[in-house]
């Protein structure tokens, strides 16, 4: 909507310092001494005596967690914008240790991870970082989003000052040259820049006005973060979510100052923790709206791939992080409902499972009906979500089937409970466009292998074989149909025999077959405006996003959330 001249910050001209309210009441400010030739005056601003907090709601895994003993078994502390030190801690650690960690009774949110020294431009110290909830979420990921996100809405009170919106009735050579009370008209419809003109197939963007500029001008915005036990249920988190909520409203009522509503942004599975929430007693009015970012609105079929085969031909590095083979993803991912609410849901829809059979070059397809009877809790067939011997890996702390029953039960209802709804004002952004990176389905590509007699087992039979029928050592190598030819070594003792095993079939799961953001396919990513509910107050298709540095590495995604923060601020309660 707006083009890349607009970019520049006008507030640059000025320099303020902001007056905060202290413990005992009073307003104070502070300045950092600068250098004797910048002798330009520093002024001082009366804070907007309404706040309205922002809240960041991350994804799964990433949450700092410490074990009972507080000590941090998943810190997701940045060394160059790479959580340096949470793939050394992983990398090699088999299933294991992994099931014996990162158990959802034996882990708590880490709050002392990595926070910014300080804000010269705003006055946050350390301190109270921490106590924003900074140092629960990965700095690698969220923080510099949170940073510009706590500038762009706190650094300049003046609408006029906003440099990304403009409008022709209001030339730049008006602007605020020094003067704070300069005033931004009513009544007009202003440029944003870097906001396309059309959010997704067609569907035009609604435009920001002056009005609702002015609206947001009567609010500071603290910055806060969320951390959750992504292992536990989301429903868990969602509680906690709403404790938190009136804990900041209640912290942020001064002398001074009032608060009744907060903001939610949301990324990845955080958005199903913020859809929980808001549907608990009070908290739909007590936030004024949701940011949806790459959420997995009716789950991610990859979360199934991911427990079949892992995510080493995904991701090598984050293979070494979260599981590189199926074992490994299994044993971590079937103790903790919170990653099985990841699975796709009844309403992701049927036949996204498919297995090839290279006879007829047709597939037989699954579930038919219901996810959580015909995948995750198939027990027999191969192709089933958890293979029952995983649950048990040498050195862990294993789990029986049916508690494993129980975490799929509370992922179904999980489900059932978001099912359907999101707070009456949201907004939404995920991956989409021309390129295929994301899983819409799943598919297990059949080749043939070699057979000693030359007659082969028939590849039609392959979804009926049990897992005891396949060979797998958890990575995208399945075997079927094995013959076992016995051999006397050319070399060495001939008196003992060796073993060769051959298989008639080899199966691999196939990659990337939809739009996506890489997790998220546009399937799930897209859904809620497909619903048609009139809660979905703009939804944004961004191609060529990836999911887990969203926030992080796109500016479009920086944008658009910026414009739906703006966009939730103008409808907020000023009493």
């Amino acid at each position: 909507m707006g083009d890349m001249k607009n970019g520049a910050d006008k507030s640059e001209m000025l320099r303020f310092s902001e007056l905060r309210p202290e413990k005992n009441g009073r307003l104070q400010a502070s300045w950092t001494l600068t250098e004797s030739k910048q002798s330009d005056i520093v002024k001082l601003v009366i804070p907007p005596t309404h706040a309205l907090p922002i809240i960041f709601v991350p994804g799964i895994m990433g949450s700092n967690l410490c074990n009972n003993q507080s000590v941090p078994v998943w810190l997701l502390n940045s060394i160059a914008g790479v959580p340096k030190s949470l793939v050394t801690t992983w990398a090699g650690k088999d299933a294991g240790v992994r099931q014996k960690i990162l158990h959802p009774d034996r882990t708590r949110v880490y709050r002392f991870g990595a926070v910014p020294d300080k804000s010269i431009k705003l006055g946050i110290d350390k301190k109270e970082y921490i106590a924003r909830g900074w140092g629960e979420v990965s700095q690698a990921s969220y923080h510099d989003f949170l940073l510009w996100l706590e500038e762009k809405m706190n650094s300049q009170r003046n609408p006029l000052g906003w440099s990304d919106f403009t409008n022709s009735k209001v030339p730049e050579s008006s602007g605020l040259n020094g003067r704070l009370d300069a005033k931004l008209p009513p009544g007009l419809v202003m440029e944003m820049y870097g906001i396309p003109e059309l959010a997704e197939n067609g569907f035009p963007v609604s435009p920001v006005s002056s009005d609702e500029l002015l609206k947001r001008a009567n609010f500071s915005y603290p910055i806060y973060a969320f951390g959750y036990n992504w292992l536990r249920s989301n429903d868990d988190a969602a509680k906690a979510l709403k404790k938190r909520i009136e804990e900041v409203i209640l912290e942020n009522n001064t002398n001074h100052v009032k608060c009744k509503q907060v903001i939610v942004v949301t990324h990845s599975m955080g958005g199903l923790v913020a859809r929980a929430c808001a549907k608990l007693h009070g908290m739909a009015e007590s936030i004024v709206g949701v940011v949806h970012g790459v959420m997995p609105t009716v789950g991610a079929a990859v979360a199934y791939r991911r427990c079949k085969v892992g995510m080493a031909d995904e991701s090598y590095v984050a293979g070494l992080v979260i599981g590189s083979t199926g074992k490994e993803v299994s044993a971590v991912f079937a103790q903790a409902p919170g990653a099985l609410q990841l699975l796709p849901t009844a309403e992701y829809g049927k036949e996204w499972v498919e297995i090839e059979d290279p006879s007829t070059g047709k597939c037989r397809m699954f579930p038919q009906s219901d996810p959580y009877e015909e995948i995750y809790l198939e027990r027999t067939k191969w192709w089933g979500l958890i293979k029952e011997e995983w649950l048990a890996p040498a050195g862990g702390i294993p789990i029986s089937w049916d508690k494993y029953a129980e975490n799929i039960k509370l992922a179904k209802d999980f489900h059932c409970t978001i099912s359907g709804y999101f707070h009456p004002n949201t907004f939404v952004f995920y991956g989409g466009g021309a390129q295929k990176k994301s899983f819409n389905k799943i598919r297990w590509d059949v080749r043939k292998g070699v057979s000693i007699s030359g007659v082969y087992s028939s590849p039609s039979m392959l979804p009926d074989l049990s897992h005891g029928a396949m060979r797998t050592d958890g990575s995208n190598n399945l075997y079927a149909g094995e013959e076992r030819l016995t051999h006397v070594a050319l070399r060495g003792n001939s008196s003992v025999p060796g073993m060769q095993a051959m298989d008639h079939w080899n199966i691999r799961c196939a990659l990337y077959d939809s739009a996506g953001d890489g997790t998220v396919p546009s399937r799930s990513g897209g859904f809620p405006r497909g619903r048609g509910d009139k809660s979905i107050l703009q939804q944004f298709e961004l191609p060529d996003i990836e999911h887990e540095p969203a926030y992080r590495d796109s500016p479009s995604v920086r944008q658009v959330a910026y414009y739906s923060v703006t966009k939730l601020a103008a409808l907020a309660k000023v009493t």
